[in-house]
Protein backbone atom coordinates (compact mmCIF):
# COMPACT_ATOMS: atom_id res chain seq x y z
CA UNK A 1 0.00 0.00 0.00
CA UNK A 2 2.64 2.08 0.77
CA UNK A 3 4.82 1.56 -2.09
CA UNK A 4 1.79 2.19 -4.11
CA UNK A 5 0.89 5.77 -2.82
CA UNK A 6 4.69 6.23 -3.37
CA UNK A 7 4.05 5.25 -7.06
CA UNK A 8 0.93 7.65 -7.55
CA UNK A 9 2.60 10.44 -5.94
CA UNK A 10 5.61 10.31 -8.65
CA UNK A 11 3.13 9.74 -11.37
CA UNK A 12 1.00 12.90 -10.33
CA UNK A 13 4.47 14.64 -9.96
CA UNK A 14 5.15 13.72 -13.89
CA UNK A 15 1.78 15.01 -14.36
CA UNK A 16 2.11 18.19 -12.83
CA UNK A 17 5.50 19.39 -13.24
CA UNK A 18 4.52 22.79 -12.67
CA UNK A 19 2.75 22.52 -9.17
CA UNK A 20 5.83 20.06 -8.16
CA UNK A 21 8.21 23.44 -9.11
CA UNK A 22 5.94 25.65 -7.04
CA UNK A 23 5.98 23.46 -3.92
CA UNK A 24 9.52 23.31 -3.80
CA UNK A 25 9.96 27.12 -4.10
CA UNK A 26 7.40 27.41 -1.31
CA UNK A 27 9.27 24.88 0.48
CA UNK A 28 12.67 26.63 -0.06
CA UNK A 29 11.32 30.31 1.07
CA UNK A 30 9.81 28.56 4.15
CA UNK A 31 13.83 27.49 5.06
CA UNK A 32 14.99 30.16 4.57
CA UNK A 33 12.72 32.92 5.97
CA UNK A 34 13.76 31.17 9.81
CA UNK A 35 16.32 33.38 10.07
CA UNK A 36 14.08 35.74 9.61
CA UNK A 37 11.72 35.05 11.97
CA UNK A 38 13.78 33.41 14.70
CA UNK A 39 14.97 36.08 17.74
CA UNK A 40 18.31 37.23 17.19
CA UNK A 41 21.13 38.22 19.52
CA UNK A 42 21.55 42.24 19.47
CA UNK A 43 25.26 41.49 18.27
CA UNK A 44 23.70 39.93 14.88
CA UNK A 45 22.70 42.46 11.91
CA UNK A 46 18.95 42.80 12.27
CA UNK A 47 16.28 41.43 10.14
CA UNK A 48 14.81 44.01 7.46
CA UNK A 49 12.71 43.98 4.64
CA UNK A 50 14.35 44.54 2.21
CA UNK A 51 16.93 42.14 3.10
CA UNK A 52 13.93 39.29 3.33
CA UNK A 53 12.49 40.52 -0.31
CA UNK A 54 15.58 40.05 -1.95
CA UNK A 55 15.77 36.17 0.26
CA UNK A 56 12.85 35.72 -1.52
CA UNK A 57 13.76 36.73 -5.21
CA UNK A 58 16.00 34.46 -5.46
CA UNK A 59 14.16 31.72 -4.77
CA UNK A 60 11.49 33.02 -7.38
CA UNK A 61 13.78 31.40 -10.34
CA UNK A 62 13.40 27.48 -8.75
CA UNK A 63 9.88 27.65 -10.23
CA UNK A 64 11.25 27.89 -13.81
CA UNK A 65 14.52 25.01 -12.82
CA UNK A 66 13.20 22.43 -15.03
CA UNK A 67 12.64 24.52 -18.15
CA UNK A 68 15.88 26.75 -17.70
CA UNK A 69 18.26 25.21 -15.52
CA UNK A 70 21.54 27.22 -16.43
CA UNK A 71 19.42 30.51 -16.56
CA UNK A 72 17.86 29.81 -13.26
CA UNK A 73 21.73 29.15 -11.96
CA UNK A 74 22.81 32.53 -13.30
CA UNK A 75 19.72 34.28 -11.67
CA UNK A 76 20.74 32.97 -8.34
CA UNK A 77 24.12 33.69 -8.47
CA UNK A 78 23.29 37.05 -9.20
CA UNK A 79 20.57 38.00 -6.05
CA UNK A 80 22.77 35.85 -3.95
CA UNK A 81 25.80 38.26 -4.92
CA UNK A 82 23.84 41.21 -5.00
CA UNK A 83 22.22 40.15 -1.19
CA UNK A 84 25.88 39.85 0.10
CA UNK A 85 27.35 43.24 -1.50
CA UNK A 86 24.05 45.44 -0.97
CA UNK A 87 22.37 44.47 2.15
CA UNK A 88 23.32 43.07 5.69
CA UNK A 89 20.90 40.32 6.38
CA UNK A 90 20.54 37.03 8.40
CA UNK A 91 22.84 34.50 6.95
CA UNK A 92 21.24 31.36 5.68
CA UNK A 93 23.04 27.53 7.31
CA UNK A 94 22.97 26.17 3.71
CA UNK A 95 23.05 27.71 0.11
CA UNK A 96 19.61 26.16 -0.75
CA UNK A 97 18.44 27.45 -3.90
CA UNK A 98 22.22 27.10 -5.28
CA UNK A 99 21.99 23.17 -4.31
CA UNK A 100 18.48 22.87 -6.14
CA UNK A 101 19.51 24.46 -8.93
CA UNK A 102 22.36 22.45 -9.18
CA UNK A 103 21.14 18.76 -8.25
CA UNK A 104 18.27 20.07 -10.94
CA UNK A 105 21.07 20.71 -13.65
CA UNK A 106 22.66 17.55 -12.88
CA UNK A 107 19.73 15.52 -13.27
CA UNK A 108 18.06 16.97 -16.59
CA UNK A 109 21.53 18.80 -18.74
CA UNK A 110 23.60 17.50 -21.16
CA UNK A 111 27.94 17.44 -20.21
CA UNK A 112 28.89 20.53 -21.81
CA UNK A 113 26.22 22.23 -19.23
CA UNK A 114 27.24 20.17 -16.48
CA UNK A 115 30.81 21.07 -17.05
CA UNK A 116 29.98 25.26 -17.47
CA UNK A 117 28.44 24.54 -13.92
CA UNK A 118 31.28 22.68 -12.65
CA UNK A 119 33.50 25.99 -13.72
CA UNK A 120 31.09 28.58 -12.69
CA UNK A 121 30.99 26.76 -9.37
CA UNK A 122 34.71 26.31 -9.14
CA UNK A 123 34.71 30.33 -9.47
CA UNK A 124 31.38 31.32 -7.76
CA UNK A 125 32.04 28.97 -4.26
CA UNK A 126 35.26 30.94 -3.11
CA UNK A 127 34.28 34.20 -4.25
CA UNK A 128 31.05 33.84 -2.09
CA UNK A 129 32.96 32.56 1.27
CA UNK A 130 35.48 35.20 0.63
CA UNK A 131 32.89 38.05 0.59
CA UNK A 132 31.18 35.71 3.98
CA UNK A 133 33.42 34.61 6.39
CA UNK A 134 36.89 33.67 4.55
CA UNK A 135 37.21 30.46 6.27
CA UNK A 136 38.42 27.46 5.31
CA UNK A 137 36.18 25.19 6.64
CA UNK A 138 33.54 26.90 5.13
CA UNK A 139 35.04 26.41 1.95
CA UNK A 140 35.37 22.76 2.69
CA UNK A 141 31.90 22.61 3.43
CA UNK A 142 30.28 24.56 0.46
CA UNK A 143 32.48 22.59 -2.24
CA UNK A 144 31.07 19.25 -0.07
CA UNK A 145 27.71 20.11 -0.29
CA UNK A 146 27.65 21.11 -3.94
CA UNK A 147 29.34 18.13 -5.02
CA UNK A 148 27.08 16.00 -2.73
CA UNK A 149 23.82 17.84 -4.62
CA UNK A 150 25.63 17.07 -8.05
CA UNK A 151 26.69 13.34 -7.02
CA UNK A 152 22.35 12.89 -6.20
CA UNK A 153 21.54 14.55 -9.52
CA UNK A 154 23.48 12.18 -11.35
CA UNK A 155 22.10 9.09 -9.27
CA UNK A 156 18.44 10.59 -9.88
CA UNK A 157 19.39 10.56 -13.85
CA UNK A 158 21.06 7.07 -13.86
CA UNK A 159 17.79 5.39 -12.02
CA UNK A 160 15.56 7.53 -14.05
CA UNK A 161 17.35 5.97 -16.95
CA UNK A 162 17.03 2.52 -15.87
CA UNK A 163 13.22 2.67 -15.26
CA UNK A 164 12.90 3.86 -18.38
CA UNK A 165 14.97 1.16 -20.14
CA UNK A 166 12.76 -1.41 -17.78
CA UNK A 167 9.79 0.30 -18.90
CA UNK A 168 10.31 -0.10 -22.34
CA UNK A 169 11.65 -3.88 -22.07
CA UNK A 170 8.13 -4.27 -20.38
CA UNK A 171 6.52 -3.05 -23.42
CA UNK A 172 8.17 -5.06 -25.77
CA UNK A 173 7.50 -7.77 -23.79
CA UNK A 174 3.68 -7.41 -23.73
CA UNK A 175 4.03 -6.55 -27.44
CA UNK A 176 5.39 -9.19 -28.00
CA UNK A 177 2.60 -11.79 -25.58
CA UNK A 178 -0.16 -9.28 -27.78
CA UNK A 179 1.42 -10.42 -31.07
CA UNK A 180 2.10 -14.22 -29.94
CA UNK A 181 -1.78 -14.29 -28.60
CA UNK A 182 -3.52 -12.22 -32.27
CA UNK A 183 -1.35 -14.52 -34.17
CA UNK A 184 -2.85 -17.56 -32.43
CA UNK A 185 -6.07 -17.14 -32.73
CA UNK A 186 -5.95 -15.37 -36.43
CA UNK A 187 -3.62 -17.94 -37.88
CA UNK A 188 -6.03 -20.70 -36.36
CA UNK A 189 -9.32 -19.66 -37.59
CA UNK A 190 -8.06 -18.48 -40.75
CA UNK A 191 -6.81 -21.78 -41.50
CA UNK A 192 -9.52 -23.31 -40.48
CA UNK A 193 -12.30 -20.85 -42.53
CA UNK A 194 -10.12 -21.56 -45.59
CA UNK A 195 -10.25 -25.48 -45.44
CA UNK A 196 -13.61 -25.65 -44.58
CA UNK A 197 -14.27 -22.68 -47.21
CA UNK A 198 -12.35 -25.07 -50.07
CA UNK A 199 -14.49 -27.91 -48.67
CA UNK A 200 -17.65 -26.69 -49.11
CA UNK A 201 -18.30 -26.81 -52.95
CA UNK A 202 -17.24 -30.54 -52.90
CA UNK A 203 -19.56 -31.30 -50.67
CA UNK A 204 -22.72 -29.18 -52.14
CA UNK A 205 -22.08 -31.57 -55.42
CA UNK A 206 -21.26 -34.72 -53.36
CA UNK A 207 -23.21 -34.57 -49.60
CA UNK A 208 -25.46 -31.67 -48.92
CA UNK A 209 -25.87 -32.20 -45.11
CA UNK A 210 -21.84 -32.15 -45.00
CA UNK A 211 -21.71 -28.37 -46.64
CA UNK A 212 -24.23 -27.30 -44.39
CA UNK A 213 -22.24 -28.42 -41.17
CA UNK A 214 -18.90 -27.12 -42.74
CA UNK A 215 -20.52 -23.81 -43.34
CA UNK A 216 -21.64 -23.39 -39.70
CA UNK A 217 -18.10 -24.63 -38.71
CA UNK A 218 -17.06 -21.15 -40.89
CA UNK A 219 -19.48 -19.08 -38.68
CA UNK A 220 -18.77 -20.74 -35.33
CA UNK A 221 -14.91 -20.29 -36.36
CA UNK A 222 -15.61 -16.71 -37.28
CA UNK A 223 -17.22 -16.09 -33.92
CA UNK A 224 -15.14 -17.63 -31.67
CA UNK A 225 -12.40 -15.68 -33.37
CA UNK A 226 -14.22 -12.36 -33.18
CA UNK A 227 -15.24 -12.94 -29.81
CA UNK A 228 -11.16 -13.74 -28.59
CA UNK A 229 -10.26 -10.53 -30.80
CA UNK A 230 -12.75 -7.97 -28.76
CA UNK A 231 -11.68 -9.50 -25.65
CA UNK A 232 -7.99 -9.12 -26.78
CA UNK A 233 -8.58 -5.04 -27.70
CA UNK A 234 -10.79 -4.79 -24.74
CA UNK A 235 -7.83 -5.26 -22.06
CA UNK A 236 -5.24 -3.18 -24.78
CA UNK A 237 -8.00 0.11 -23.85
CA UNK A 238 -7.79 1.42 -20.96
CA UNK A 239 -10.73 2.89 -20.08
CA UNK A 240 -12.56 -0.71 -21.47
CA UNK A 241 -9.85 -2.86 -19.28
CA UNK A 242 -10.67 -0.84 -15.86
CA UNK A 243 -14.82 -0.60 -16.25
CA UNK A 244 -15.12 -4.10 -17.87
CA UNK A 245 -14.44 -7.61 -16.67
CA UNK A 246 -11.82 -9.43 -18.09
CA UNK A 247 -12.86 -13.02 -19.87
CA UNK A 248 -10.25 -16.14 -18.78
CA UNK A 249 -8.06 -17.30 -21.15
CA UNK A 250 -9.51 -19.98 -22.72
CA UNK A 251 -7.57 -23.39 -20.97
CA UNK A 252 -7.71 -27.26 -20.79
CA UNK A 253 -11.33 -27.13 -20.34
CA UNK A 254 -11.77 -25.45 -24.05
CA UNK A 255 -9.40 -28.18 -25.08
CA UNK A 256 -12.80 -30.49 -26.92
CA UNK A 257 -14.20 -27.46 -27.90
CA UNK A 258 -10.72 -26.64 -30.11
CA UNK A 259 -10.73 -29.90 -31.64
CA UNK A 260 -14.19 -30.47 -32.80
CA UNK A 261 -13.58 -27.03 -34.46
CA UNK A 262 -10.70 -28.93 -36.66
CA UNK A 263 -13.10 -32.05 -36.49
CA UNK A 264 -15.20 -29.80 -38.84
CA UNK A 265 -12.46 -29.04 -41.29
CA UNK A 266 -12.43 -32.90 -42.30
CA UNK A 267 -9.25 -34.05 -40.15
CA UNK A 268 -9.45 -37.23 -37.39
CA UNK A 269 -8.78 -35.74 -34.62
CA UNK A 270 -8.03 -38.08 -31.32
CA UNK A 271 -7.45 -36.62 -27.80
CA UNK A 272 -6.66 -38.70 -24.83
CA UNK A 273 -4.79 -37.63 -21.46
CA UNK A 274 -2.31 -39.98 -19.17
CA UNK A 275 -1.87 -39.60 -15.29
CA UNK A 276 -4.26 -37.86 -12.53
CA UNK A 277 -5.86 -34.89 -15.16
CA UNK A 278 -5.89 -32.55 -12.15
CA UNK A 279 -6.29 -28.58 -12.84
CA UNK A 280 -3.73 -26.58 -14.02
CA UNK A 281 -2.60 -23.07 -12.95
CA UNK A 282 -4.68 -20.51 -14.95
CA UNK A 283 -1.51 -19.51 -16.90
CA UNK A 284 -0.19 -23.27 -17.45
CA UNK A 285 -3.32 -23.88 -18.82
CA UNK A 286 -3.98 -21.13 -21.16
CA UNK A 287 -0.54 -21.79 -22.51
CA UNK A 288 -1.47 -25.80 -23.39
CA UNK A 289 -4.13 -24.52 -25.15
CA UNK A 290 -2.21 -21.90 -27.20
CA UNK A 291 0.24 -25.41 -28.16
CA UNK A 292 -2.34 -27.14 -28.99
CA UNK A 293 -4.06 -24.54 -31.18
CA UNK A 294 -0.74 -23.83 -32.61
CA UNK A 295 0.01 -27.21 -33.57
CA UNK A 296 -3.36 -28.15 -35.16
CA UNK A 297 -3.35 -24.70 -37.06
CA UNK A 298 -0.08 -26.24 -38.73
CA UNK A 299 -1.02 -29.36 -39.63
CA UNK A 300 -4.50 -28.53 -41.19
CA UNK A 301 -2.09 -25.06 -43.16
CA UNK A 302 1.06 -27.30 -44.14
CA UNK A 303 1.29 -31.36 -42.50
CA UNK A 304 -1.62 -32.38 -45.25
CA UNK A 305 -2.48 -34.96 -42.78
CA UNK A 306 -5.40 -37.74 -42.45
CA UNK A 307 -5.18 -37.65 -38.78
CA UNK A 308 -3.92 -36.10 -35.78
CA UNK A 309 -2.92 -37.18 -32.17
CA UNK A 310 -3.23 -34.84 -29.01
CA UNK A 311 -2.05 -36.04 -25.71
CA UNK A 312 -1.75 -34.48 -22.68
CA UNK A 313 0.45 -36.51 -19.63
CA UNK A 314 0.45 -35.36 -16.36
CA UNK A 315 2.91 -36.16 -14.14
CA UNK A 316 4.00 -35.24 -10.68
CA UNK A 317 6.03 -32.03 -11.61
CA UNK A 318 5.13 -31.24 -14.97
CA UNK A 319 2.61 -31.51 -17.55
CA UNK A 320 4.02 -33.26 -21.38
CA UNK A 321 2.42 -32.06 -24.30
CA UNK A 322 2.43 -34.04 -27.36
CA UNK A 323 0.86 -33.04 -30.86
CA UNK A 324 1.19 -35.94 -33.77
CA UNK A 325 0.45 -35.97 -37.17
CA UNK A 326 0.48 -38.32 -39.88
CA UNK A 327 1.27 -36.16 -42.75
CA UNK A 328 4.32 -35.58 -44.74
CA UNK A 329 6.69 -34.06 -42.05
CA UNK A 330 9.07 -31.32 -42.16
CA UNK A 331 9.96 -29.62 -44.98
CA UNK A 332 13.93 -29.20 -45.27
CA UNK A 333 14.84 -25.97 -46.29
CA UNK A 334 11.10 -24.68 -45.53
CA UNK A 335 10.41 -21.19 -44.32
CA UNK A 336 9.93 -20.84 -40.98
CA UNK A 337 6.86 -19.06 -39.68
CA UNK A 338 6.21 -17.43 -36.47
CA UNK A 339 4.22 -19.71 -34.82
CA UNK A 340 6.58 -22.75 -33.32
CA UNK A 341 9.07 -19.50 -32.59
CA UNK A 342 5.49 -18.54 -30.17
CA UNK A 343 5.75 -22.11 -29.04
CA UNK A 344 8.95 -21.62 -27.88
CA UNK A 345 8.20 -18.43 -26.54
CA UNK A 346 6.12 -19.52 -24.30
CA UNK A 347 7.42 -22.47 -23.33
CA UNK A 348 10.37 -20.84 -22.17
CA UNK A 349 8.30 -18.18 -20.70
CA UNK A 350 7.41 -21.13 -17.91
CA UNK A 351 10.82 -22.75 -17.42
CA UNK A 352 10.07 -25.63 -19.85
CA UNK A 353 11.54 -26.75 -23.47
CA UNK A 354 9.89 -27.29 -26.58
CA UNK A 355 11.06 -29.34 -29.26
CA UNK A 356 9.52 -30.20 -33.01
CA UNK A 357 10.82 -32.60 -35.38
CA UNK A 358 9.41 -35.94 -37.19
CA UNK A 359 7.17 -38.67 -35.88
CA UNK A 360 7.81 -41.69 -34.51
CA UNK A 361 9.51 -43.75 -36.57
CA UNK A 362 10.26 -40.63 -39.09
CA UNK A 363 6.41 -40.46 -40.56
CA UNK A 364 4.73 -37.25 -39.78
CA UNK A 365 5.34 -34.67 -37.71
CA UNK A 366 5.49 -34.14 -33.95
CA UNK A 367 5.61 -30.91 -31.16
CA UNK A 368 6.12 -32.28 -28.03
CA UNK A 369 6.29 -29.31 -25.20
CA UNK A 370 7.20 -30.11 -21.22
CA UNK A 371 5.96 -27.32 -19.00
CA UNK A 372 6.87 -27.24 -15.29
CA UNK A 373 3.99 -27.26 -12.13
CA UNK A 374 6.24 -26.11 -9.73
CA UNK A 375 7.25 -22.62 -8.28
CA UNK A 376 9.67 -23.11 -11.83
CA UNK A 377 6.71 -23.23 -13.92
CA UNK A 378 4.98 -19.56 -13.15
CA UNK A 379 5.33 -17.59 -15.88
CA UNK A 380 8.30 -14.65 -15.83
CA UNK A 381 7.79 -11.11 -16.21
Amino acid sequence: MRSGGIQRLREWGAANPWAVDIGLALLVQAAMTMPFVVPRGPELEPATWPAYGLTTLTVVPLVWRRRAPMAVLLAIVATSGLYRLALEGPGQPLPYTGLVSVYTIAVLSPPWKRLVTAALLVVAVPVSVWLNTQSARELTFSLFVFGAAYAFGRLTDARQRAHRVEAERAAARERARIAREMHDILSHAVSLMVVQAEAGPVAVRAAPERAEAAFEAISATGRDAMTQLRRMLGVLRDEEATAAPRAPQPGVGELPELLARVRGGGLDVRYATEGDGRGLPEATGATVFRIVQEALTNVVKHAEAHSVSVRLGYGRDEVEVRVTDDGRGPRAGGPGGHGLAGVRERVAAHGGMASAGPGPGGRGFELRAVLPLTGAGEVRG
